[in-house]
């Protein structure tokens, strides 16, 4: 069998040029000001997840291996190699369902980004916070357009995309962090591409699904410290026809799109479509969690007044959220649809204090959840990857009562984005888990005031949990 052997690379050059190139002042003014507010929230969810377990089982194991000690890990009091950190602060941001969220690209973009880019700092002192502000622009903008292209069928045919994607994103911040020109971003990029992994079926309760992030970030960090010391990757790494990431990751060539990869760079931004999350669970169910708390500001209701919950969204939705709940930890809890109905319906929230290893498999979260109905909607799903959250929720009540809503975006979401002051609030709950009052202030004044900082340096400094 005859394979093109063409080492043509227009998009992922053009991806490599834009991250090159990008400069502070080419960004507009509401996009840095969004991507500190995004970077505040990620760094929250990290300083949370640090003392979670499948945490602390990854930093004690990778501390007995490991005797380089440059890089923070987030929150606690250790170090690990650059590597190994963006590895665990990674998995601490992504570690509680808390993360950001790109819907349409679907990555979390916050916890591939950051670990290796604040990893850059720590082996490079004196990046200011300018260009630091400039190289997570150039990490949230390319991961997103990489889901873009690749669409809904990617996550459908088994890929977990948070990680497959943000190989991309973690290398374009961290090669922008090191100043790479263009030949070496592309390298970057092929060597960050390869190694791109993620199986789906981690959803279903095991731990390893909390470290897609952590390892993508790695991979991404790897990709942009070889390329600088002249190791090369895949020079068609997005492109080419066999072995390259969008053949191989999508079941046909009519399943992607290479246009979107490079699509509206400087015009288009797509760090202002990174929504936020006010929910402890997947960002596939926020929307239905909306719908239900909208219901309740009409008419309150409570578990033992719920005939049956239905639910119709995309085939997305379907895969990802609506499958029959089964116990099998909290990873599988915080994913699946009727258990955190459920759970919204039993305790009114859905945030960290609702999710527990004793509550996985209570029998009332497991009844009322066995009344929740997730149906497929074919509408929904031909609408596309933009509307993959939309759903429309029916209650219905034991009394005959039926309520109807139809939520399209999210609480926290790019079209209802978070005040500024809801964002600290949320920062400043989590963190307060590790950080003591004046540090967890000074990490969020160096976050809200970037620019001002003359070494990004001081954010790794501010996320080590003091004695």
């Amino acid at each position: 069998m005859a394979h093109d052997v063409s080492t043509d690379n227009p998009y992922t050059r053009g991806i490599a040029q834009f991250v090159s190139g990008l400069g502070y002042e080419a960004i507009p003014e509401e996009v840095r000001q969004r991507i500190k507010l995004l970077m505040l929230d990620s760094l929250g969810c990290a300083i949370y997840g640090a003392d979670l377990e499948w945490c602390r089982i990854l930093q004690d194991t990778l501390e007995r291996v490991d005797a380089t000690r440059v890089s923070s890990v987030w929150g606690t009091g250790r170090r690990l190699s650059a590597p190994h950190a963006a590895l665990v602060n990674g998995t601490a941001v992504q570690g509680f369902e808390l993360d950001d969220v790109h819907r349409a690209g679907v990555l979390h973009v916050g916890a591939v980004v950051l670990p290796a880019l604040i990893a850059v700092t720590e082996l490079k002192p004196g990046i200011s916070g300018r260009e630091f502000l400039t190289a997570a622009v150039a990490g949230y903008e390319i991961g997103p357009r990489v889901g873009l292209c690749m669409g809904p069928e990617h996550i459908a045919q088994g890929w977990h995309s948070g990680a497959t994607l943000g190989v991309f994103s973690a290398a374009a911040g961290a090669a922008r962090g090191l100043k790479l020109d263009v030949e070496k971003t592309v390298h970057a990029l092929g060597i960050a591409g390869t190694q791109a992994a993620g199986l789906m079926a981690a959803q279903y309760g095991a731990m390893v699904k909390r470290m897609h992030a952590g390892r993508s970030s790695q991979s991404g960090l790897y990709g942009a410290l070889f390329a600088e010391a002249g190791f090369t990757g895949i020079v068609n790494v997005l492109e080419s026809e066999y072995g390259g990431y969008c053949t191989t990751f999508s079941r046909s060539s009519d399943r992607f799109n290479l246009e979107e990869l490079t699509a509206g760079f400087g015009e288009t931004w797509q760090t202002m479509g990174v929504a936020l999350k006010f929910y402890a669970c997947v960002g596939s169910n926020h929307t239905t969690l909306d719908a239900i708390r909208d219901m309740q500001q009409e008419r309150r209701f409570g578990p033992g007044d719920v005939r049956k919950i239905v639910v119709r969204g995309s085939q997305a939705t379907m895969d990802h959220v609506g499958w029959k709940y089964v116990p099998q930890g909290l990873t599988a809890a915080q994913l699946n649809l009727p258990y955190c109905i459920a759970t919204f319906l039993i305790e009114g929230d859905c945030f960290v204090d609702q999710f527990t290893e004793d509550k996985v498999a209570d029998p009332a979260r497991m009844a009322l959840a066995d009344k929740v109905e997730v149906r497929h909607d074919h509408e929904i799903t031909a609408k596309g990857a933009k509307f993959r959250h939309l759903v429309h929720v029916e209650a219905h009540l034991a009394d005959g009562t039926v309520l109807r809503r139809t939520v399209e975006a999210a609480r926290g979401s790019e079209k209802k984005f978070a005040s500024e002051a809801e964002i600290v609030e949320k920062f400043e709950k989590l963190a307060a888990k590790a950080l003591p009052r004046a540090q967890l202030e000074q990490l969020r004044d160096a976050m809200l005031k970037l620019e001002a900082l003359d070494d990004a340096g001081e954010l790794a400094r501010l996320l080590v949990r003091r004695p």
